[in-house]
């Protein structure tokens, strides 16, 4: 089994989860300038689609810089010939290693077979890990393959699901503390990290086990890995609206960093400017509008500020609004 730069990592790591129209190539290159994770993930990218003539619009998807290493890139598929084909593209691009979703539970990749859907046929999943493989010594390169998936489909299935995974040595393994079922409308129950750890200590000892759901901060992933077990911990929504999220891994007294409003603000705007470059001939810019109120929010007047940007129509317009609400606010503060 090739593990890569999973094992030079400290314990336990902190990694970035793949969103879809979040962790975008602009996103991540915001955040890599403001504190990096232990491990960049690209958003989760059709196989199949990277083996089409649409293969143009995707590749954008996966557009990495150096700082953003190491990076790994998520695939999703059915077809092993699929992904055969794209994880020889995606080794030949560079990545430090391909991740494969096998637990989103999104009804249009379901109906492909794929994401959570992997979950009822443990058989297509096993080919599917075994494929990825393959496409990485076409590629000519010795890069580590992993995977993220949940505790089930309906119910628990950790004791039936997991081995099939481990089994097929793997370097990684990020578990979504939940069912498909249960989507993100339960809390994520932590003790299923620890029962997946006690399998893979008895199938495959060197795969790594990342905990993955309702992670605040850096504080509480730290206390989640160390009780319950996992050697790293995957954050995700906590990073809206917050790219110095994992600050603190990097600053001298251990604390993170603290932006004033007028940086996050700022940093909105250099934001947007990227996702226009990058992505604007692709993507809606109603995408972008998504991260606003995450930018927006905890301090006087930002409804109405927010309220303000969701009219606008590129960044140009943005940073007229909030240098003009800025100005209003640096008057108020005067008088």
């Amino acid at each position: 089994m090739e593990y890569g730069f999973w094992n030079k990592l400290r314990r336990p790591f902190f990694v970035l989860a793949p969103m879809a129209d979040v962790t975008d190539a602009a996103f991540r290159r915001i955040i890599a300038k403001r504190g990096r994770p232990d491990v960049f993930w690209t958003e989760f990218v059709s196989a199949d689609g990277l083996c089409s003539p649409g293969r143009k619009v995707l590749l954008k998807d996966l557009k990495f810089t150096r700082k953003e290493r190491p990076i790994v890139a998520q695939l999703f598929s059915s077809h092993p010939d699929k992904m055969r084909e794209a994880a020889r593209l995606v080794a030949k691009l560079g990545f430090d290693g391909i991740d494969i979703n096998m637990g989103c539970p999104d009804k249009s990749i379901e109906k492909q077979g794929a994401g959570a859907a992997m979950i009822k046929n443990p058989e297509s999943a096993r080919a599917i890990i075994r494929a990825t493989k393959e496409g990485i010594v076409l590629a000519r390169k010795k890069i580590p393959v992993s995977v993220k998936t949940r505790i089930g489909y309906n119910e628990n299935q950790i004791e039936t699901w997991i081995p099939q995974i481990l089994e097929e040595g793997v370097a990684a393994l990020t578990i979504h503390c939940r069912t498909r079922k249960e989507m993100s409308l339960v809390p994520a129950r932590w003790e299923h990290v620890r029962e997946v750890a006690a399998l893979r200590d008895r199938i495959a000892p060197q795969t790594l086990v990342i905990g993955n759901g309702d992670v605040k901060d850096l504080a509480d992933a730290r206390a989640k890995a160390v009780e319950f077990g996992a050697d790293g911990v995957m954050l995700g929504r906590a990073i809206f609206g917050n790219p110095w999220l994992f600050s603190e891994l990097h600053t001298k007294d251990g604390k993170p960093y603290v932006p004033t409003l007028e940086e996050r603000l700022d940093t909105l705007v250099k934001h947007t400017r990227l996702y226009e470059k990058l992505l604007g001939d692709v993507k809606s810019f109603a995408v972008m509008k998504k991260h606003f109120k995450a930018y927006v929010s905890n301090f006087v007047d930002a409804n109405h500020l927010r309220l303000q940007l969701m009219e606008c129509h590129d960044s140009k317009g943005m940073k007229r609004e909030i240098k003009a609400f800025l100005k209003a606010r640096k008057a108020s503060d005067t008088i």
